[in-house]
């Protein structure tokens, strides 16, 4: 006897999660992670400053972005619902930021900072969503390597750059600045 068909998620079950979770759903399936810890959640802290600020609102840098914390976004035709931890639109394609509790525009850039339960999905499901998607940028952050990796998709994810530790960084898109690595790794 054949197994039944699994039941595609539904918006429904993400809004029935505890508060306590981050809830996804990933080519149809409910992904469920814990909140971020706090070095996860210093790490989106500092990118969040460093490259809003000069980038998106503080009127001093380049400028040209809207960059968002955990956007809710709804791409694609059934849709996957994703809430990655940053992701950035060029005003040319978002000039204003539209009033609304979720996303159907892909944005141009995209950071996923790694967990140990999240590291799976970021490196294989969500990588591709987002190449199906063509966002231009993709960073993967893991605060327990002290490491991040920069991809640009052109046709294919190509890994742009790494860097550790303490390295300072001028990362596409958004190397008209230097980034502190250590920064991201302070406790």
């Amino acid at each position: 006897m054949a197994d039944p068909a699994k039941r595609r998620a539904t918006y429904e079950d993400l809004l029935a999660l505890p508060d306590h979770v981050v809830g996804e759903i990933l080519a149809g399936e409910l992904v469920v992670s814990p909140r971020p810890s706090s070095p996860h959640a210093r790490v989106t802290s500092v990118l969040g400053a460093r490259i809003g600020g000069p980038f998106d609102y503080d009127g001093d840098g380049p400028g040209g972005w809207l960059i968002l914390d955990e956007p809710e976004l709804h791409l694609g035709p059934a849709p996957d619902i994703m809430v990655p931890d940053m992701a950035g639109w060029r005003r040319e394609r978002m000039p204003e930021m539209p009033v609304t509790s979720a996303f159907t525009l892909a944005p141009d850039w995209v950071c996923e900072v790694l967990s140990p339960s999240t590291a799976g999905h970021d490196r294989t499901i969500k990588m591709d969503i987002y190449a199906r998607e063509s966002v231009e940028w993709l960073w993967l952050v893991d605060p327990s390597a002290r490491l991040l990796e920069v991809f640009r998709y052109d046709a294919a994810w190509v890994r742009a750059g790494s860097w550790r530790d303490e390295a300072q960084v001028h990362a596409e898109p958004f190397d008209a600045i230097e980034l502190d690595l250590a920064a991201l790794w302070s406790r």
